[in-house]
């Protein structure tokens, strides 16, 4: 067989042999996984700790708790909260749920040439907070209102601590 034949037919079998390889280690992997999900009760607590220890200071604010597809579970808002506060609230909790990390670590993401550009619904701003449970992010949580986002995150990390104990706890 001429050289200019081999190539494909070596190319073919060896696409063939990975494909049987890569086949062979899916079926050994399991057909359900174990996620570990918030129950409303701990994102409540930790929504309302939050909201508090922002009151504490003097400030109205949103505080939003979102799950680990992003989804909203818990939204409060203070009597003189103002409207814009919930849309980014929900955006901090979801954009520290999304890139896993404190949103104060993340705000130069604009700035930065090669980094994240505009993206709707998602905000690099300090106030979000991701949500850990047996080592793996399970939500996020932001809060919008006080004067400052650093504030903003002080009050979403009060609500964390509020519940870290249980979250801590949680089996692999």
């Amino acid at each position: 067989m001429p050289m200019r034949m081999k190539l494909p037919v070596m190319l073919a079998a060896g696409a063939l042999s990975l494909g049987l390889a890569a086949g062979a280690s899916q079926a050994d992997a399991p057909v359900a996984l174990d996620i570990k999900v918030m129950t409303l009760d701990t994102a409540s607590r930790m929504a309302w700790a939050a909201l508090d220890a922002c009151r504490e200071g003097g400030f109205n604010v949103a505080v939003t708790v979102v799950d680990r597809g992003g989804n909203t579970q818990v939204v409060l808002r203070d009597t003189l909260a103002v409207d814009l506060t919930l849309d980014i609230s929900r955006q901090k909790a979801y954009t520290a749920m999304s890139f896993n990390g404190p949103l104060s670590e993340m705000e130069d993401r604009f700035t930065k040439p090669f980094q994240v550009g505009k993206v709707d619904g998602v905000v690099f701003s300090a106030g979000g907070l991701p949500i850990h449970a047996a080592g793996r992010i399970i939500g996020g949580i932001g809060v919008s209102g006080a004067p400052s986002g650093d504030i903003d995150e002080v009050c979403a990390g009060k609500g964390l601590d509020e519940v870290r104990m249980d979250l801590e706890t949680v089996q692999p």
